[in-house]
């Protein structure tokens, strides 16, 4: 078989070891020969393509970022789009698609298996937020990277007496802000499941000004206060319809320092936490992602996204795997809610 490959959405630590997977197993163990399609759903839209061989994967494990290039392209933007990406399989004689992204990125490859193009996905987003899947890679890299930054913060914070605001990606879930936050020990932790009272938010920062130390605030760049109490700014809209979201934790630090009287400081840490070297985790899930992506490719069982269960990798349906988002639930939030003030 001739499969094609590419990565779409927001790029993240893991990507490369995924391509090598599927390559070196693709060739050394089925035979099989592979392409590449540039900078997500444009590659086969554009018919924009890379050789794809064993001498191209190597030395790319520890590699972050992805070396097929990626974007946040929407096949169905177009309504000709779907034709394009079946004339450009059929011109360049790919038998099958390994479609690596996150929710948009397999949701358009849920919809192309629907109408019969053969696809197989593989899940990733830092945001860990794919319901169908117990771990996305990239999520334990952009854990690493945000609770390194705010055990620096500390030092700071601690020094000046100031307030110091973290926010972190997150647009509808707050798991980066949750296994962050506490394993940094950050003293009040807002994510977009709950919507914060910035009354609470100021009670904690006195609270924890009282024992003599300052206090860390660690928000999701989707979280938002409870209605009527603040206003949170508005973004543009990407290719899939999703806000590009800004200003939660400038919008935090006003309130803050207006309300406390209290110095106070954010840190956007942005991008930082998709780029560079991914853990040692997030290169061996990324890797056993790629071997069974080409072993659902190799049997024919199209339509799948591979899935950490406990410690098995398995098939799920596509539809399944972007049909919910997996959000922080109650009872894990209130375990960090322990340590607030």
């Amino acid at each position: 078989m001739k499969i094609g490959v590419l990565t779409g959405g927001g790029d993240c630590p893991g990507l490369n070891a995924v391509i090598r997977g599927v390559v070196r197993k693709g060739v050394g163990v089925y035979g099989h020969s592979f392409v590449g399609f540039r900078d997500g759903w444009r590659g086969p839209l554009e018919n924009d393509t890379v050789p794809l061989d064993v001498a191209a994967v190597r030395g790319i494990l520890p590699r972050g970022g992805t070396i097929l290039g990626s974007s946040r392209t929407n096949p169905y933007a177009a309504a000709d789009g779907p034709a394009r990406v079946r004339e450009t399989l059929e011109r360049t004689g790919v038998d099958a698609l390994i479609a690596i992204g996150g929710e948009d990125t397999l949701g358009a490859a849920a919809r192309l298996h629907a109408e019969g193009i053969p696809v197989v996905g593989v899940p990733k987003t830092i945001d860990n937020d794919l319901s169908a899947t117990d771990y996305t890679f990239g999520f334990d890299t952009a854990v690493n990277i945000a609770t390194e930054a705010i055990d620096r913060l500390h030092t700071t914070a601690e020094s000046h007496h100031r307030v110091l605001v973290v926010e972190v990606m997150g647009r509808h879930a707050g798991w980066i802000a949750l296994h962050s936050g506490m394993a940094a020990g950050a003293n009040v932790i807002l994510i977009p499941e709950k919507p914060f009272d910035i009354d609470k938010v100021c009670a904690f920062v006195e609270q924890r000004f009282a024992t003599r130390y300052a206090p860390i605030i660690v928000v999701a760049e989707g979280a938002t206060p409870i209605a009527g109490t603040t206003v949170v700014r508005e973004g543009e809209l990407d290719a899939f319809g999703h806000q590009r979201l800004q200003g939660i934790g400038a919008l935090l630090e006003t309130e803050i320092r207006g309300r406390t009287g209290r110095e106070t400081r954010a840190t956007v840490l942005g991008h930082v936490q998709r780029g560079g070297t991914p853990t040692a985790f997030d290169r061996w899930l990324a890797t056993r992602f790629g071997l069974h992506a080409v072993d659902a490719v190799h049997d024919g069982d199209f339509g799948k996204m591979v899935a950490l269960h406990g410690t098995r990798v398995e098939r799920v349906p596509l539809a399944e795997a972007t049909g919910e988002l997996k959000v922080v639930p109650e009872h894990l939030y209130a375990e960090a809610e322990v340590f607030f003030g």
